[in-house]
């Protein structure tokens, strides 16, 4: 990846995450830790890897993205108003009566949303049948959908492993944002899902293993699984919770809380800090 572009990718990474601290704020709720973990992958496909286009968000030609971890649907809003989909402006009504922003996303009410997700496990499912559906009538778009590692523990996420592996769906991509933690604690403490990368190999995937925060690895990893034929790919992202921002990272306490006014204030420094270093 040129440096040109990786700089710009980190720059709007960052922004991405100023939306992520903007919106959940405003909202006194909602998933911040998972947001900002996963706001590379997110700024990564949507500024560079997706076939989309917000002043048509509809083709019926455009790659398909599935947030299957629908609860940091925060970082998902951030990304595409950041993309042009909708004004920056709505990320501050996030959860509000009236807004197209709910708590997960709404492929109804929603510009750019490919799926109503939030119930654990079931998002792989629907993006397994888009892209099963693609094969079937000669499409040539692709599907990504985004995990999370707590998320893995759903039994229908291997259903649909298993299934996608069975219809050698090559145009199907799986991220897993791989950060230890969830809602409860680290993995070790609720239900490890480890060995992930052993058990996606066993299910019969192509499987990349990457540093979720690092540009080049990322793009490295996207571009070898256009190469795979006749298996669904997963890149297992190693990312921290909380990223970008110091006191929420590695930190499971920030998977569902929204900062008060003082942690905002602090967060917002840190990240303007970053955006201005880049710069």
């Amino acid at each position: 990846m040129e440096i040109s572009t990786k700089k710009n990718l980190e720059v709007t990474a960052t922004a991405v995450r100023l939306g992520v601290i903007e919106s959940v704020h405003a909202a006194k709720s909602g998933h911040p830790g998972g947001s900002l973990s996963a706001a590379d992958i997110l700024t990564y496909l949507y500024f560079y890897k997706l076939n989309v286009d917000p002043k048509n968000p509809d083709d019926p030609n455009r790659d398909r993205f599935v947030l299957s971890k629908g609860h940091i649907a925060p970082g998902l809003y951030s990304a595409l108003a950041n993309r042009g989909f909708f004004p920056l402006e709505e990320l501050k009504k996030l959860r509000q009566i009236g807004s197209f922003l709910q708590g997960h996303p709404d492929k109804k009410h929603t510009p750019g949303v490919d799926m109503s997700s939030g119930s654990l496990g079931q998002g792989i499912s629907c993006a397994t049948g888009m892209a099963l559906s693609a094969k079937h009538f000669k499409n040539e778009y692709k599907v990504y959908t985004l995990l999370g590692d707590g998320e893995i523990e759903e039994g229908q996420v291997w259903e649909a492993a298993m299934f996608a592996a069975n219809k050698k769906l090559d145009n199907l991509t799986a991220i897993v944002d791989f950060n230890g933690l969830q809602i409860d604690g680290t993995l070790d403490e609720v239900n490890s899902p480890c060995p992930i990368d052993k058990k996606f190999e066993a299910f019969g995937w192509h499987v990349i293993s990457i540093d979720g925060h690092d540009f080049d690895q990322i793009d490295a990893a996207f571009s070898e699984a256009d190469t795979v034929k006749d298996k669904p790919t997963v890149i297992i992202a190693k990312t921290v919770k909380g990223k970008g921002v110091s006191f929420m990272e590695n930190k499971a306490s920030w998977h569902g809380s929204a900062p008060n006014d003082e942690q905002y204030e602090q967060a917002v420094k840190e990240l303007n800090e970053h955006l201005a270093s880049l710069k």
